[in-house]
């Protein structure tokens, strides 16, 4: 029998039922852009999106029919509090992307070592607490947007979360994950009450039923978006990575079952993360992150104006053969993996009388694989493992140049995902192990083969400029802003 999977993400989500051989069917979609009320702020509203996930939910149930088991993937550390009483929530959700604590993650780094980024749940939720009554009561509920999918789908009797979304809540360090509980130390430290806090349960397992559904079936896993996406691919084994291209970027590489020493940022700017749980075994990984991809075309598309629509920027890049010495450094809103400089700025160097809209398209969608390499780049030295070639998913796998500019800056073969969103392959995947759709995870991930291959081509190296030339163009995008580059989190 199949599996449903709900997928929320950062400005939509989706519902599909899979197959035991792997096929997609029934996908639904929604968009539901969250919102900024003022600069660095952004909010979602949380009844809207428990309207909508059942809305696909249902849609993509009436296309598949009858499911196993549902599986959970969504966008993470994002966070909501509900009354327990009615399952209202009390305060927009905030979402990952909010900046408003940026104050109070310095202030927690002076005072008292405490390191938070603003992107995380922990400071988020201390927020909430501290400027909505509501989110202080004894019946409120807290969450990140796998828990509220969870409570929603379960009418509200399933209150937990898995160790690969609590991983980067900031509320629990490596050890207080071993034991799947919230770290005392911090959860005390922000004056968070423990019994608003969901219950941490390995990615894989029932965790309660789907009664708001057909049938009510078990809901059989959650996973944060990312990871699901690696297991989606069958990224299992030590040194396969999978890199995202969406509105931003995120790379993230399987490295066993071996417990890190700490769970902050590493020396070459990634992180630590959990790729899923199951029993007491923590399966371990690596995550590099880019501000931005996608995004980079949108600007081309919806403030330069220089394209009709971001599918464009394909043919129009393919009429030249090369972006001829112009080189983008895709620094829109500062620079993630490896040098975390929230200062630096898009930058467009190489520029003559020459210059025509399809070489800055084209630099445009080389400088994005560069920062690809980039985050390759910084795994590799921080895991010590070597990959020996790239799974590629999202919105930009399916950009014929800027896939071989991947290759090409890589120097390794890059394999196209057959699904845009791998996210919904994995989630069933670790639901579908649960309840005995397939037996094993290797047995599940043994249906997945890409679409394509794109292998680096020797012969690109004289027309594409070279990664010195892509460092010196990154060294001078940085510190524009050096109020902002000098925040450290």
């Amino acid at each position: 029998m199949s599996v449903l999977v709900v997928d929320v993400g950062t400005t939509g989500l989706r519902a599909a039922v899979v197959r035991p051989d792997a096929t997609i069917v029934g996908f639904t979609y929604e968009p539901l852009p969250p919102t900024s009320p003022f600069a660095g702020l952004v909010e979602f509203d949380g009844v809207a999106m428990r309207d909508a996930v059942l809305r696909v939910a249902h849609a993509a149930l009436a296309v598949g029919g009858p499911v196993r088991a549902v599986g959970i993937t969504a966008q993470r550390a994002s966070t909501i509090v509900w009354d327990s009483r009615d399952g209202t929530p009390v305060a927009p959700g905030l979402g990952w992307q909010d900046l408003r604590t940026v104050g109070e993650c310095i202030r927690w780094k002076q005072e008292r070592n405490l390191v938070f980024a603003p992107n995380q749940t922990a400071t988020k939720l201390e927020w909430l607490r501290k400027n909505v009554e509501a989110a202080r009561s004894p019946f409120a509920r807290a969450g990140t947007v796998d828990t509220w999918v969870a409570a929603v789908l379960s009418n509200f009797s399933v209150h937990a979360t898995d160790s690969s979304n609590a991983a980067v809540t900031g509320l629990a360090d490596h050890a207080a994950l071993a034991r799947h509980e919230w770290s005392t130390d911090i959860v005390q430290a922000l004056d968070i009450d423990p019994a608003m806090l969901p219950r941490i349960v390995p990615t894989i397992g029932v965790v309660g039923q789907a009664h708001a559904l057909p049938g009510a079936p078990p809901i059989a896993a959650l996973v944060g978006d990312q990871q699901s996406s690696l297991v989606g691919q069958g990224g299992i084994v030590a040194g396969a990575a999978k890199a995202t291209f969406g509105t931003g970027g995120m790379l993230d590489v399987y490295a066993g079952t071996a417990t890190p020493k700490h769970l902050a940022r590493t020396k070459n700017g990634t992180f630590p993360i959990v790729v899923y749980s199951q029993g007491d075994t923590l399966h371990w990984g690596s995550e590099a992150i880019m501000l931005t991809a996608g995004s980079n075309v949108e600007w081309l598309v919806n403030d330069l104006g220089v394209l009709p629509d971001a599918q464009a920027s394909d043919a129009i890049a393919a009429t030249v053969e090369s972006s001829d010495g112009v080189v983008y450094v895709p620094a829109l809103i500062g620079l993630a993996t490896p040098h975390w400089d929230y200062g630096a700025r898009g930058t467009l160097l190489g520029l003559t009388r020459g210059t025509t809209r399809a070489h800055v398209v084209r630099a445009v969608l080389e400088g994005i694989a560069h920062r690809g390499a980039d985050l390759l780049d910084a795994t590799e030295r921080d895991t010590g493992l070597h990959v020996e070639r790239l799974k590629v998913d999202g919105g930009m796998s399916r950009n014929v140049v800027f896939t071989q500019a991947l290759a090409d800056a890589t120097c390794r073969p890059v394999d196209i995902c057959r699904e845009t969103e791998a996210t919904t392959l994995g989630a069933a995947f670790l639901a579908g192990v649960a309840v005995g759709v397939w037996n094993t995870l290797d047995e599940a991930t043994s249906l997945v083969a890409p679409l394509r291959t794109v292998e680096p081509q020797s012969a690109a190296a004289a027309s594409n400029i070279s990664r010195a030339q892509w460092h010196e163009a990154v060294h001078r995008s940085r510190g524009w802003i050096p109020a902002l580059s000098a925040l450290d989190f």
